[in-house]
């Protein structure tokens, strides 16, 4: 079965894109493959910083024959007096069938003319043809650019194309402008190694052919190298490398040939804090940083480089790569001397000169709304004077590290240095430790805050942040959240429910919009519900893809268009992630069927009565003269002793309480339904039937204490 390769030869590719661009064709040109019925036994995708290729094995040699069936005119139009028409003609020929092939056959809306047709599949080498530029020009990506004179955007000048059906060169022309690329068997090998073209035999001598030119197109195997070659490197070193994965993702596709190189500094740049030296190797140099022992974060004076040259100039590029660094670390040692000769609060003066937002005021403006809220939160959780001290303070000084010479040239280390400064300035380690966590989480997979001060300071920032963006109308949209508003409302929950802190955020959102709108002319109804909408959608999706709740439970809690839960939830993030996973409990234990039945059913019957919500008492609600039925009685009874289940299930959140009470109950429900002694509900009598649904509805409040149980799919 043939073989297919496709190589897209171009400039150099920014790491980011190939790693995107890798992606995408796993997944679209397969999908293209099926949509055409073209099987296959692999498709694998390679990409090198100067070339993006696919390689597709086990294809068959043309598209199977397919039958379609085509839907003529209407039977009544298609012949008259027992004689085909025009119409039924022109069909036959439009097909390319004799008149007999057709058929008359009843559908819902009468006779029609039908023919089945057999459509033969055509060769592989034309389907592959027409798919090439679509897989080509359709990849997305940042900053895509032109070239030349023609209108064709790809990230980098593309500049040889090779693609084989086994042996033969499938022709491809791929046209920008007055420029027209043709596909060859033509590659190239390494720029430095190997400047030279390499002639391709045939597609499945792609990976050998080129690794003979010094290429490795396999990103998976340059990884693999890589990890293996820098720990050896260090081996006479003594030393341990900590292998960051986003680093070796970026130095993976920044190599074809990759040979690891071990450079040296001076020893008298380790006095700077180990953040600032691997900030300068990792993110500014992309040099892997060498520690003493896999246990601790005592830097040696060494680092490894993946070098894209020749391994045999090792030497003279560790110096180049020294000669560098050494520039850096100076600059650092420099950066950090001067900054701490002040004490962290005397930057603070200089935050006014910051614009934080346009129409929000300076970075000052901003510490100042996060100092207002953090004692906000501070008076909800009833701190102490210390704890309060401390909040304020980190507050205060969380941002003054931005204006500091070593985060202006390096912002990768703000909150780093901000706790560096703050301890060298007399600042308590508490205050020093929340400057720092106050970033916490910087994405999806980082750390939280572990420290109360962090916590709340944290918690400060990012509703203020919140607020003031939706204030001023930019809420997300899409894909579009340059502020990343959905990320703060991720942290603002996480840590929350991390640190099991009893905030109501509700009042926060609140009294923070309060403020904003007394500075600027806005609404602050629609505010709070812009704000409490979002925080719904991220409590919704935090449940169902981190806690892996289902996603009925989830609606349980929540409510379904049911203001009762969504401000339950909003007023104590806790109690709607309890109730939440102890639903997820007991649907795994088999409790939660128990009870489902019995109180789903009283649910929706109670929703044709006129008791509200909350009531759970049933003394004022159901007249005992009117009973008919010992069962009547008996729910009656079991009411009266619920109410103190439910009430202390309430205030200690301790819903398995609650649940037990259910239980009991369940008989002596399902006997008023379905018992001896059972009733109808919908009696004729009115006044029967209201107090019958009041008994009902109030076994649906006790519920409802716990979930919505109408929102629960039974057999999910």
């Amino acid at each position: 079965m043939p073989a297919f390769l496709l190589e897209v030869g171009t400039e150099e590719l920014p790491a980011s894109f190939l790693s995107d661009a890798i992606a995408q064709w796993r997944s679209r040109i397969p999908q293209a493959l099926a949509a055409q019925s073209l099987t296959n036994e692999a498709v694998e995708i390679y990409g090198t910083p100067r070339r993006l290729a696919v390689l597709i094995i086990g294809l068959p040699s043309q598209q199977p024959d397919r039958e379609e069936e085509i839907k003529g005119p209407p039977a009544q139009a298609a012949f008259k007096d027992g004689k085909p028409t025009p119409a039924v003609v022109g069909f036959a020929k439009k097909q390319g069938v004799e008149l007999d092939a057709l058929e008359v056959r009843a559908t819902d809306k009468g006779d029609f003319v039908f023919v089945q047709k057999v459509i033969p599949g055509r060769h592989v080498a034309s389907i592959l043809t027409e798919l090439i530029p679509e897989w080509i020009w359709g990849l997305e990506g940042k900053r895509l650019m032109r070239w030349g004179d023609g209108d064709a955007k790809f990230s980098r000048p593309i500049r040889w194309l090779v693609a084989l059906l086994d042996d033969a060169v499938l022709p491809i022309e791929l046209v920008n402008g007055s420029e027209t690329i043709k596909s060859d068997r033509i590659s190239h090998g390494h720029r430095v190694l190997y400047p030279e073209t390499v002639t391709i035999p045939q597609a499945t001598d792609y990976i050998t052919t080129l690794r003979s030119a010094y290429v490795v197109v396999d990103a998976d195997e340059r990884s693999t190298t890589i990890k293996q070659q820098v720990n050896e490197s260090v081996q006479n070193l003594h030393g341990y490398v900590e292998i960051y994965p986003d680093l070796l993702a970026e130095v993976t596709n920044l190599v074809e040939w990759p040979s690891a190189v071990v450079g040296k500094f001076e020893s008298e740049f380790l006095n700077l804090p180990t953040e600032v030296i691997t900030t300068v190797m990792v993110s500014h140099q992309r040099y892997f940083p060498v520690f003493r022992d896999v246990n601790t974060k005592e830097l040696l004076p060494h680092f490894v480089t993946i070098s894209n040259g020749d391994a045999a100039k090792s030497d003279i590029i560790a110096v180049g790569n020294a000669r560098v660094i050494r520039a850096r670390l100076a600059d650092g040692q420099f950066f950090y001397k001067t900054d701490s000769a002040k004490p962290l609060d005397s930057f603070l003066p200089q935050l006014a000169k910051v614009t934080f937002q346009e129409d929000l005021g300076s970075l000052l403006d901003k510490v100042g709304r996060v100092c207002n809220i953090a004692e906000q939160i501070t008076a909800q959780l009833q701190l102490g004077e210390e704890d309060g001290h401390n909040i304020h303070r980190a507050a205060l000084l969380c941002k003054a590290d931005l204006v500091t010479q070593m985060v202006y040239e390096f912002p990768e280390l703000q909150g780093v240095m901000g706790q560096k400064y703050a301890a060298a300035s007399g600042e308590s380690a508490s205050v020093a430790t929340a400057i720092f966590e106050h970033y916490l989480p910087r994405g999806a997979d980082d750390i939280l805050p572990q420290t109360l001060t962090g916590q709340v300071v944290g918690l400060a920032d990012r509703l203020d942040t919140l607020v003031s963006i939706f204030g001023l109308g930019m809420i997300p949209t899409g894909s579009s959240d340059p502020f990343a508003l959905r990320r703060a409302a991720n942290a603002v929950i996480n840590i929350t429910w991390s640190a099991n802190l009893p905030i109501k955020l509700q009042q926060l959102l609140e009294q923070i919009s309060r403020d904003f709108v007394a500075v600027h002319n806005k609404n602050q109804g629609q505010l709070v519900a812009a704000l409490s909408e979002f925080f719904l959608q991220r409590i919704r999706t935090l449940l169902q893809e981190e806690k892996q709740i289902d996603y009925d439970l989830v609606n349980a809690v929540l409510g379904e268009n049911d203001p009762e839960y969504t401000e339950r939830a909003l007023k104590d993030l806790l109690d709607v992630r309890d109730r939440a996973l102890f639903l997820q409990e007991i649907r795994k234990d088999g409790t939660l069927e128990k009870i489902y039945e019995t109180v789903n059913r009283s649910t929706r019957l109670a929703a044709q009565g006129d008791l509200d919500t909350q009531q759970l008492e049933p003394n004022s609600l159901v007249r005992e003269e009117l009973f008919q039925k010992s069962s009547e009685a008996a729910f009656y009874n079991a009411l009266l002793d619920l109410v103190p289940q439910t009430v202390a299930a309430q205030q200690s959140r301790n819903y398995k309480q609650l649940v037990t009470a259910l239980e009991q109950i369940a008989p002596t429900v399902s006997s008023f339904f379905d018992g001896p002694e059972s009733v109808l509900v919908m009696d004729p009598d009115p006044e029967i039937k209201r107090n019958r649904l009041n008994l009902l509805g109030l076994l649906r409040n006790h519920a409802r204490v716990l979930a919505d149980f109408g929102a629960i799919v039974k057999n999910l």
